[in-house]
This record gives C-alpha cells, sequence and structure tokens, in this order.
C-alpha cells in the first residue's frame, strides 16, 4: 500500500486525502476532514504553500499556516518533475479524496484533471476548490477571500450609513468554504458507499459568500433594488457601551426584551405599547437605545453579563485572546498545546467536531516543509516492489 495510514480513529478514520490546496479554504476544509480521523497528506510544491509567507509576528512560521493546518503529514512533490508526478499518481491510486484550489485550467496542463485521475482510480472524490466556479466567463480569475466579499455585496452591506464599503477581517469565506468543502467531500463518500464510484466536487469562494447571504438572496417580483435585504432588527440588538468595556445584546423575543428592561431598571419601557414588537422596538430605536444606554452605563460590561446570566442573551466584547482560557472553552477542551520546529511549544485551536460513539482523534501541529517526505517516498518505494 502506496499510502501512509495512520488509522487514527474518529467517524473517518481510513480515509485518505490528498490536500494539494494552498492558502485557507482548501488546507482548513482538509483540516477538518482531519480532525474527523482522516490521514491527510499535505502536498506542497518546493516552494511551499504561500501561505508560509504571509506576514506572522510568530519567527520561522505563520501564524495562519499553523492554524489551518494542524494534524497533516507533510509532503513536498514538485509537479512539474516527472519523478515526483508519479509519485503523486502512486498516491492517488490508494487516496480516497484529492483536494486542490488551481484554477479550473490548470489541473489539466498538470495532468492532473478529474478525467485523467479517475482512470487511475474511479473510486476517487476529486474535489475541486475555486474563486468563482468551473464555468462562467470569470472562472480562471483569481479569486480570494475579499474579492468574493467585495464581489457579493457584502463589503456594501458591512458599511456604516453614508460610510464606505468596508470588509469583514477574519477570513469569513474562505472559512464558509471549507466547512462547505468539508460537508460536500463527506458526502460524496457516503454516496460512494452505495454506488461503488467517485466523483467530480465542485466548491468555491462565490458559493461560499452567496450561501452566508441566503436571508439577503430573496428578490420578490414587486420589489425595487433600493429594498433593504439586511437581517439586522435594530437599535437593542447590536453592541452597547458601558461604564467599562462594551456588552454584546440580543432581546428580540417577549421573555428577553422584558428581562432586558427589568434588570437595566427601565421596565416602562417592557410596558410601553409602542416597544412591544421587534419591528415597533427598531421604528423607535433612537428612543430606545439612549434610554437603555443611560442604565448600562451605570456598571461595567462583565457586571452587566454576570446580571444578565441566561435571562438575556449578551456577551462582554473580549479579545480572541481571552478565549485561550475561557472557562467555557476550556471545558470543551478546545485548545491544545502543540510543538512545532522554529517556534516551539504553543496552544492553538482543536476539537471543531464531538462524536459521542466515535471519538475525534487527539489533534496535532501542521507539518513543518516536506516533515515527512522520507517516510512517504520511502512507503512509495516499497510498495511498487511489493
Amino acid at each position: 500500500m502506496s499510502f501512509v495510514s495512520n488509522q487514527r480513529g474518529g467517524p473517518l478514520s481510513g480515509v485518505k486525502v490528498l490536500d494539494l490546496s494552498a492558502y485557507i479554504a482548501g488546507p482548513y476544509g482538509c483540516a477538518l476532514l482531519a480532525d474527523q480521523g482522516a490521514d491527510v497528506i499535505k502536498v506542497e510544491s518546493p516552494a511551499g504553500d504561500n501561505l508560509r509567507n504571509y506576514p506572522s509576528t510568530l519567527e520561522n512560521e505563520s501564524r495562519a499556516f499553523l492554524g489551518v493546518n494542524r494534524s497533516k503529514l507533510g509532503l513536498v512533490l514538485d509537479l512539474k518533475s516527472e519523478t515526483d508526478k508519479g509519485h503523486l499518481l502512486d498516491l492517488v491510486r490508494d487516496a480516497d479524496v484529492l483536494v486542490h484550489n488551481f484554477r479550473p485550467s490548470v489541473p489539466a496542463r498538470l495532468g492532473i484533471d478529474y478525467d485523467t485521475l479517475s482512470q487511475t482510480n474511479p473510486r476517487l472524490i476529486y474535489c475541486a476548490l475555486t474563486g468563482f466556479g468551473d464555468a462562467g466567463p470569470l472562472k480562471d480569475k483569481a479569486g480570494y477571500d475579499q474579492v468574493l466579499q467585495s464581489m457579493t455585496g457584502m463589503c456594501a452591506m458591512q458599511a456604516k450609513p453614508d460610510g464606505p464599503p468596508e470588509i469583514l477581517y477574519g477570513s469569513v469565506v474562505d472559512f464558509y468554504a471549507a466547512a462547505m468543502l468539508s460537508s460536500a467531500v463527506s458526502s460524496a463518500l457516503y454516496e460512494r458507499e452505495k454506488s461503488g464510484t467517485g466523483q467530480y466536487v465542485g466548491v468555491s469562494l462565490m458559493r461560499a459568500a452567496l450561501t452566508m447571504q441566503s436571508t439577503r438572496l430573496v428578490w420578490a417580483d414587486n420589489e425595487g433594488s433600493e429594498v433593504s435585504r439586511d437581517m439586522r432588527s435594530g437599535g437593542v440588538t447590536g453592541i452597547h457601551p458601558t461604564l467599562d468595556g462594551y456588552i454584546y445584546i440580543s432581546a428580540n423575543t417577549p421573555r428577553f426584551w422584558q428581562a432586558l428592561c427589568d434588570k437595566t431598571g427601565v421596565s416602562h419601557l417592557a410596558k410601553d405599547e409602542r416597544f412591544d414588537t421587534v419591528k415597533k422596538r427598531a421604528m423607535h430605536k433612537d428612543e430606545i437605545v439612549s434610554t437603555l444606554r443611560e442604565a448600562l452605563s451605570k456598571k461595567s460590561a462583565l457586571e452587566w453579563e454576570a446580571i444578565f446570566g441566561d435571562e438575556v442573551p449578551c456577551s462582554a466584547v473580549r479579545r480572541v485572546e481571552d478565549m485561550f482560557d475561557h472557562p467555557q472553552v476550556l471545558a470543551q477542551e478546545l485548545i491544545g498545546s502543540f510543538d512545532y520546529p522554529g517556534v516551539g511549544e504553543y496552544r492553538a485551536f482543536q476539537n471543531p467536531f464531538h462524536f459521542g460513539r466515535t471519538p475525534c482523534p487527539p489533534a496535532s501541529p501542521a507539518p513543518a516543509l516536506d516533515q515527512h517526505g522520507d517516510m512517504i517516498r520511502s512507503s512509495i518505494e516499497r510498495a511498487g516492489k511489493e
């Protein structure tokens, strides 16, 4: 067998994935498969995934690379080399899944398109992650998270009234595309159990960006283009200043609205018929918010969070650094300790899933460039001699 298998446990234990993708969406989609027990080999060019070169306050490695490539084996292959392409084909013969994020015209030029590889392995699930999809006038255009945010209305919708468009930071399109990739590959694997045959799977950043906006992408025949398509309930729901810090509050149901008013000492608002529905409160948001913020100014965000408890959906606004030691995060074991060459010990996210009967395997750090190359190439050579 030419594919190194660890049989790590988890619902996808024994599934073998070749990850030829780079940057965030493809690699993190494959990390999610690894989280569920799949054996994932990250295949990089001799120059490495360009995400390794992104600005980072860590020395010797990109923080982003470590974050999206956990629990993989690392292998360098130069697909322009016939020898290395032969190694890839050896791996494909025993693989269940191959993922890449090349533009649609590239795989055929490299000889790794679906039609070619499916002849080598008819059971292969071949997942192509693209910017704009595999058809249409933009199919070979370079697509990145913020390109798709800008194209699909997300930046315009994020803008403040009368302000310029604004980016949503955090690679939200990339990470949503990663989740779609993981889901689509898992579905294709399930279908293969019935049909016995693999298939082509297409995921794109454009699909992800539009999927995220399904609530906005509803246009009745009698509506104009100027109709608001946002879901913001207006006023009360949102982030508010306090005596110390900020707090997010959501109080759209009658019960939560009543509790919010009672606990902040403005019960008269809950009794006012002008404010007894979400729509009415949105219409009178200026009056309500000024009264609410006056009450919130008397205590800190953390004090209000404790006062509201589970009766008012809320959270003090925290930094991401606060999550490393948050008791709820620790209770779910969502932060693990890892070690990486040149970086040393570090803590990072783990365990995005929980399965009761088939627990996921422990996470491991992202691979250094070609970290497992010798082991994998030796496995291929041994299999070729058998």
